[in-house]
């Protein structure tokens, strides 16, 4: 499930770009949407910019994949609004951030993660990326928030810690959902038990992506750790500079995007980072 970028175009939401860019995904092998996905800038977007972008996304997809928001902030109120919204709008799946910046205790995620999930009966995941949002979530508040949210169902884990994957797996069973939200260990997380992939490298290659996921799904670990390697410098170049800045440089690149603009402090690629991203789209094949 590709967390598609925003793109700008003289400081305004392109939502007719964004459209095509759900489009495309599906087109090209995507299995999914996320919309307002870290690559997605959602920091720097109104709430009513990220709502109209979930309308915008669940009638781009048409109901032939499924539409995953994200509908956390650092600020309960808004994180509330934003998943009324989403809920009501029809998605398939809510993706909720640990609040940011406020550096919360555990109790108070689970309290959190309480409000939001007695407000949905969709299937609501914790977005666990602690180095953009300053706090970590341990096993006893996973379990804490699971039974307090009946409609919990798993995580985006976007953290290099693979022993969390498995003594999550081993706690709750293999229908706990685990997606990977680090691109580089996509093969390994996969192979422990992770359900799928949101992949910001989905937004360049959805297809080879997509192959990944699959061939371990089916128990072809050969063919997936062959994959593992094909997209091992893409899942690299991510981290080239701030995400999303590299991704948009390389999908301005490939014609997916007509700039690739940023809001403050988010700014583009550097003419440096531009050739080392060339190099890299390069020994990829797709330019």
């Amino acid at each position: 499930m590709t967390p598609i970028v925003t793109p700008f175009r003289n400081g305004e939401v392109d939502y007719d770009t964004y459209a095509r860019l759900v489009d495309w995904q599906i087109a090209n092998g995507g299995h999914g949407v996320l919309v307002n996905g870290t690559t997605a800038e959602p920091s720097t977007l109104t709430t009513a910019e990220r709502n109209r972008l979930v309308d915008v996304a669940i009638e781009a997809a048409a109901g032939r994949v499924p539409v995953i928001a994200a509908t956390g902030s650092q600020s309960l109120a808004e994180t509330l609004e934003l998943t009324s919204h989403a809920d009501k709008a029809g998605v398939d799946g809510l993706l909720v951030v640990t609040p940011y910046y406020i550096k919360p205790p555990q109790r108070g995620l689970v309290e959190y993660y309480a409000e939001v999930g007695q407000r949905t009966e969709r299937p609501l995941m914790i977005y666990h990326i602690p180095g953009r949002a300053a706090v970590n979530v341990d096993l006893a508040t996973v379990k804490a928030i699971r039974e307090r949210v009946p409609n919990l169902i798993g995580m985006k884990h976007a953290v290099n810690d693979m022993g969390f994957v498995t003594h999550m797996l081993d706690t709750f069973g293999p229908d706990w959902r685990v997606f990977v939200g680090l691109e580089e260990l996509s093969f390994p997380m996969l192979a422990v038990g992770a359900c799928g992939l949101m992949n910001a490298v989905g937004n360049l290659a959805p297809r080879k992506v997509a192959d990944l996921f699959e061939a371990v799904d089916q128990g072809d670990l050969a063919a997936g750790r062959k994959l593992h390697f094909d997209l091992f410098e893409l899942n690299l170049s991510v981290f080239f500079d701030t995400n999303p800045i590299p991704i948009k440089y390389m999908m301005k690149r490939l014609g997916l995007l007509p700039v690739n603009e940023h809001r403050l402090p988010m700014v583009p690629a550097t003419p440096e980072l531009e050739k080392r991203l060339e190099h890299v789209l390069e020994r990829a094949g797709l330019i």
